[in-house]
């Protein structure tokens, strides 16, 4: 790998963009879309259904309920532990790369509590009654509570699905739908084991074809893996970049950059949207400020961009849709931000026209 130039921020921002399908809606099916983001963060239900309309010249609700109910795409714990929506075909690779980070983040969260249970025969058990059936989460705590009476329930539920492979089914996933989560095991829900030993390169190319270029840190930051940077050093005919701040930035050898001056289009983006969760510096999107704003713990809000970064952050309740620029925005930057508004409102089902109201700019706040 040769270093070959520094990228600056505008590139880095427009090569984004493109890859995540925002700057022009793509003329994919949202099989090929989910393809394309490798996972699609599915912590809140509705959210994915968002991420692809805002990158789609043509996506409905069913486009995605389909693929759900017809076993081609699945939701469960992938990418940092967290509820995600992927394809079949990639989550019976991407689910055994990532059984490392839900072991350790079970270790983490409830290792104090499963104290005196053995998580072997918890594993096994747990498969044993998933075997050939479908449970909710309480109702599989309440199974697997008949071993251990004195342990923790909400312990032993996410214990298991954190040890198995487990999905969760329709409704589950599915536009507008609530309720229990129903668990079943992944390998029968497809028909296919997963698979063995899958290469974590297999992984960063991916990553780098939808994200990239990127940092080590970048990448692990995304996947929630660690000790990648022998990885991907050593990966064969990778590109070798730096930014402004003189950090190594890794790509594909065959993918283009985009131009500095390509223009952005307003876009909205849902909670957890993977445009912003993907980088560990996400500087190419945002301020450090903004970024406080929109990442507050494990909860990052819906924001919208202008001119390619985040202008804002957006909720939309009972058919009003608030939007908080960060700065002020010019007339026609409104204008762009209340239509594509209304577009959002009309895709998410508010009847008739919807509502857009206005919050002050916090920058005009701080400054009262």
């Amino acid at each position: 790998m040769t270093l070959i130039r520094e990228l600056d921020l505008r590139v880095l921002n427009r090569t984004t963009l493109e890859r995540q399908l925002l700057l022009n809606r793509a003329d994919l099916s949202a099989a090929q879309a989910v393809e394309r983001l490798v996972a699609v963060q599915g912590q809140e239900i509705d959210a994915p259904y968002l991420g692809l309309w805002t990158r789609l010249a043509s996506f409905t609700q069913d486009d995605l309920a389909s693929l759900l109910h017809g076993k081609h795409v699945v939701r469960g714990s992938l990418l940092r532990g967290t509820q995600h929506l992927t394809l079949a075909d990639d989550y019976v690779w991407i689910r055994p790369l990532m059984q490392v980070i839900l072991s350790r983040t079970r270790q983490a969260a409830f290792g104090r509590l499963m104290r005196g249970v053995d998580v072997e025969e918890l594993a096994t058990l747990a498969r044993g009654h998933l075997a050939g059936r479908t449970l909710t989460r309480p109702q599989l705590r309440d199974l697997l509570r008949e071993r251990w009476p004195e342990t923790d329930g909400t312990a032993l539920g996410f214990s298991a699905q954190a040890l198995l492979p487990i999905v969760h089914t329709p409704p589950n996933g599915i536009w507008g739908k609530g309720g229990p989560t129903p668990f079943t095991l992944a390998e029968e829900w497809l028909g296919r084991p997963l698979e063995a030993a899958p290469p974590v390169e297999r992984l960063v190319a991916r990553y780098l074809a939808a994200y990239g270029p990127a940092s080590v840190m970048d990448v692990q930051a995304w996947s929630g893996l660690t000790r990648l940077r022998p990885v991907i050093e050593a990966m064969p005919g990778l590109r070798r970049y730096h930014d402004i701040s003189g950090r190594v930035l890794f790509d594909l050898a065959d993918a283009p950059l985009a131009p500095a001056d390509v223009p952005a289009p307003v876009r909205f983006l849902p909670w957890f949207d993977n445009l912003i969760v993907a980088f560990a510096d996400r500087g190419r999107m945002m301020t450090a400020e903004q970024r406080k704003a929109v990442c507050v713990g494990a909860a990052v809000y819906p924001t919208f961009l202008v001119g390619g970064t985040v202008g804002g952050m957006w909720d939309l309740k009972d058919g009003v849709l608030n939007v908080e620029p960060f700065a002020p925005l010019s007339d026609e930057v409104m204008g762009e931000v209340a239509a594509e508004g209304a577009r959002l409102m009309a895709f998410a089902g508010v009847a008739g026209e919807g509502e857009v109201v206005w919050s002050a700019p916090r920058s005009a706040v701080a400054l009262s």
